[in-house]
């Protein structure tokens, strides 16, 4: 009887994942641990009747042992249980996420980045700074040529800046992806922190990712790293 025991016990702890046995085949899905452990339940509670029923009066068998499985098997229910109700949390969280993300489709974003595309000679960035300074604002083009170069005042605050994509010698440049750094210095000389911005439409969703991003401009963002929205229309 006790050989039978262990092998109800180690048939628990294989269900569970927590101690498989030597050659136990691959992880059991939480269905399959479910029916595994209901089955040995069944069994442990037969046994444990049976050896009550039979038991000697004058020498009664040790119940600690029993009990103890009981409890084992109890909070093994219970694990199994949770693992599946996380399971449908997660699935209606990742349902949340995919609804959320293919709300952008069609709007305006803008999000944290440098680079943006260029279309029909007109590419906008903003930006934003926290003290007066001076700003030096650099172009340039997806193979890294410098397109344009300026020097700017800045005024405390959020600004945005517009490029015709005209180089510094009125060459027009063609259309693509351009990437802009701001380098801004106070009165005293000390650098000034830059925050850099970009808005465009959001073209698609990748729905592969976990969470998934949105692509604007060819570019792929997290949701998180968008800061506003605008409705077409709006």
């Amino acid at each position: 009887m006790a050989d039978t025991i262990a092998t109800i016990a180690n048939a628990v702890t294989s269900a569970t994942g927590t101690a498989p046995s030597a050659g136990s085949g691959a992880s059991k899905t939480p269905a399959a641990s479910k029916a595994v452990l209901a089955g040995n339940f069944d069994t442990f509670l037969q046994l444990l009747t049976t050896q009550l029923k039979n038991q000697n009066p004058l020498d009664p068998l040790d119940t600690n042992q029993f009990t103890q499985q009981l409890v084992q098997f109890a909070g093994v229910e219970q694990q199994i249980n949770m693992n599946q109700q996380l399971t449908t949390l997660v699935a209606l969280q990742k349902a949340t996420q995919t609804t959320s993300a293919m709300s952008f489709l069609g709007s305006t974003a803008t999000v944290d980045g440098t680079t943006t595309k260029l279309a029909n000679g007109a590419a906008s960035w903003s930006f934003s700074v926290d003290k007066p300074s001076t700003a030096t604002i650099n172009i340039k083009s997806s193979t890294g040529a410098l397109a344009y170069s300026g020097s700017y005042p800045l005024s405390p605050g959020a600004q945005n800046f517009n490029w015709d994509g005209r180089g510094n010698n009125g060459v027009k440049w063609p259309d693509g992806d351009y990437t802009m750094t701001v380098t801004a210095k106070d009165a005293s000389g000390t650098t000034v922190a830059v925050s850099t911005e970009i808005k465009g439409t959001v073209d698609s969703v990748d729905l592969t990712q976990n969470p998934p991003v949105l692509k604007i401009g060819g570019q792929s963002f997290a949701l998180d790293r968008i800061k506003q929205v605008v409705r077409p229309g709006f």
